[in-house]
């Protein structure tokens, strides 16, 4: 959990890096960004608003060696331990970004490394690094009086609603390789920011391994109960698997399985799939893992609790109370009519 409001800018150094391959140059100011009153409040909403909306998937430097031969996680070690130096290691962060601009879809664009104060994460208040890029200019109109005449001139700059790529590196978990969120709005581009110049790899915590296992249960439920059973089952399974993790802090998956598998058919069904698709979902030895109650509640808005119909009819089930939807809601099939029916027993509708 983060929380960015008291986030103050430290320092700020700007820095402008073209695309190599087409031989657009790099400019690295000499000096760092003096504070504006007026501006610097503008800067940084700009920067961190992307992070205030976006989902926590955090990400950690990763090197097929050791850290200490990823450029980039050497550079913000170096800012960490010494503030005062940012704006000689921002250039340095530049240079780099602009040796991993080889691509030609890659854009120019301005570099702000802003070291950070004030972050909050998991309760804990921390120094951070913002690494942002701004690319794409928009046109905008800028007015001049001249002899009692009003001229429009057309001019360009950077629109402050939308940051294009940004990188937060708390300090925090730096023998893991720190904990890192990053936002790239611009996918003509996707390898370069997180591969190429960030170097990262997902981040495994408690947040990791509740939104992978989860996942995996929503494909099981997709690929083996609702063929083995109905849509309704495959929501039912879901609305139980997310209430189970839920309700507890700890995972057990001995007490998920018994919990949620009502059909004692689908268990060794479970085991199989598992075992067959860990790899996919990086959790091939997992049974047993802290749980991060912000992810099941990401979770539980993305997944369907739907039935659609044929019908043009939609029967919509309550996440929070999967128990209605197993006494009042029953399939069955008219030999009549020759088809599926779903009879839902009620009191008295209510009114929305």
């Amino acid at each position: 959990m983060i929380n960015l409001y008291n986030a103050h800018i430290a320092s700020l150094s700007i820095h402008r890096v073209g695309n190599k391959s087409r031989n657009e140059g790099i400019l690295l100011s000499e000096t760092a960004h003096e504070a504006d009153d007026e501006l610097t409040p503008l800067l940084k909403e700009f920067f961190l608003k992307p992070f205030r909306d976006k989902e926590e998937n955090y990400f950690q430097f990763s090197h097929d060696t050791d850290l200490e031969f990823h450029e980039l996680y050497k550079l913000v070690s170096e800012i960490f331990a010494a503030p005062d130096n940012a704006h000689e290691f921002s250039r340095k962060i530049a240079r780099y970004l602009f040796d991993q601009s080889t691509h030609p879809h890659i854009k120019s664009g301005e570099v702000y490394v802003a070291y950070l104060e004030g972050l909050q994460i998991d309760n804990e208040k921390v120094d951070g690094i913002g690494i942002f890029k701004s690319e794409l200019k928009q046109d905008f109109l800028q007015f001049s009086e001249k002899e009692n005449q009003l001229i429009a001139n057309l001019e360009q700059g950077i629109n402050l609603n939308k940051l294009d790529k940004g990188a937060l590196i708390f300090n925090v978990k730096k023998e893991e390789g720190y904990k890192i969120l990053s936002v790239d709005s611009n996918r003509y581009d996707a390898r370069y920011w997180l591969e190429s110049f960030l170097g990262v790899d997902a981040f495994e915590d408690e947040n990791f391994f509740t939104k992978k296992y989860l996942k995996f249960c929503q494909d099981f439920a997709k690929d083996v109960v609702l063929p083995a059973e109905d849509k309704k089952e495959e929501v039912l399974f879901m609305n139980r698997a997310v209430n189970h993790f839920a309700k507890n802090d700890q995972f057990e998956e001995t007490a998920f399985v018994n919990e949620v598998i009502d059909n004692p058919d689908l268990i060794p069904e479970f085991r199989h799939y598992k075992t067959e698709r860990a790899p996919k979902y990086s959790i091939e030895d997992l049974t047993t893992f802290p749980i991060a109650n912000t992810a099941v509640t990401a979770a539980r808005k993305k997944i369907r609790n739907v039935i659609n119909l044929d019908t043009n009819i939609q029967i919509k089930m309550d996440f929070i109370n999967p128990e209605s939807a197993e006494r009042f809601v029953e399939k069955g099939w008219d030999e009549e009519k020759q088809m599926y029916y779903y009879l839902v027993y009620f009191n008295q509708e209510q009114k929305s």
